[in-house]
């Protein structure tokens, strides 16, 4: 009798060896009826894959890592659902990393990662530091990467992202358009992508509008809550604005909590919009005006561009930009 391997387990069976695989790792789209015969047969064969051999045999980890600024971040963990779905249909696993925003620590993970650990990384970045030939490793080591929501432009890499430009434009329009005189741009990082990008669409709708730009109304924050909140306190008392466009979502709540302190009334003295996915805005006091991604479906797209590369060499990915509409939600903190 023939030595039984998951090529001649699949040959029985009339089935691709990467259904087999993917039923013995768990995979949901597999037929159940499918998936017992698969596993009915290999019994009686007594045939038990060695997940760790096969993969040294074929260079595979069937392992995916994911890089990203922060886990408990609502945008985050749905990007990462959305990756890990893909991921468990090819019969793939997910490493997570977190960099705290920490550009040394990106460029540790992927120094570590870039020696056959992992057969390809999904990451958004820490948009610190001005060498990024780090990276370039993982192209020798033929290791394909994705970028999405915060993007390297300087990489030659694949892409998924938001209308930032587009989106940020509307925001402060709105705000605009609700009397604002006076607004602040609060960012945590100008020179990463996103940052630049939300800025310029801000800067833009203030032209359109013939509203005078005042580069002090561009708050530069941090990561650290607790600052954040002291730092806008100042500059709300100083500069005194009466709406505040915040480009990404945590910068919106210190904006509440120091508002809140001041005794600024949200909408009255203060309206307020934010890039935000976060389910629970509605739920705020007041409801929060939000510019609401898909990060579910970016993660999706992401992982898709990367499996599309991992199961055909002969596809080059990037220079592939997708780019998905985010949604504007109007309530009460800008009305």
């Amino acid at each position: 009798m023939d030595k039984i391997n998951i090529k001649t387990l699949a040959r029985e069976l009339n089935l691709s060896t990467s259904t087999v695989s993917r039923a013995f790792n768990g995979a949901t789209d597999i037929s159940q009826q499918t998936k017992e015969r698969i596993l009915s047969v290999a019994r009686e064969r007594n045939y038990l894959p060695n997940h760790y051999a096969s993969n040294l045999r074929d260079k595979k980890t069937q392992t995916l890592a994911v890089i990203v600024p922060e886990i408990a971040n609502d945008f985050f963990a749905q990007a990462i659902n959305g990756i890990e779905d893909v991921a468990r249909t090819h019969g793939f696993y997910i490493l997570l990393y977190r960099t705290d925003d920490n550009f040394d620590r990106e460029v540790a993970f992927v120094n570590y990662l870039n020696n056959g650990k992992v057969d390809g990384i999904i990451m958004s970045v820490s948009g610190e530091g001005n060498d990024h030939r780090y990276l370039k490793t993982l192209e020798q080591k033929k290791v394909p990467v994705v970028f999405f929501d915060r993007v390297y432009e300087d990489i030659e890499a694949a892409k998924v992202t938001t209308n930032d430009y587009k989106s940020s434009f509307a925001a402060t329009q709105h705000l605009i358009e609700k009397g604002c005189k006076r607004i602040a741009c609060l960012v945590i990082n100008k020179t990463i992508s996103i940052g630049k990008t939300r800025t310029q669409g801000y800067i833009d709708a203030l032209k359109r509008h013939q509203i005078p730009f005042d580069e002090r109304l561009i708050i530069d924050c941090s990561v650290n809550d607790k600052e954040n909140v002291e730092l806008l306190k100042n500059r709300l008392s100083q500069l005194k604005p009466d709406g505040v466009f915040s480009s990404v979502q945590r910068l919106a709540f210190a904006t509440y909590q120091a508002a809140y302190e001041l005794k600024l009334n949200i909408p009255k003295k203060l309206k307020l919009i934010s890039f935000s996915s976060l389910q629970i805005t509605p739920l705020l006091n007041p409801p929060m005006s939000t510019i609401t991604q898909p990060a579910y479906q970016m993660g999706v797209e992401a992982a898709k561009l990367l499996f599309e590369t991992l199961e055909n060499k002969d596809i080059d990915n990037r220079k592939k930009h997708v780019v998905l509409n985010s949604s504007l939600f109007i309530r009460k903190s800008s009305e």
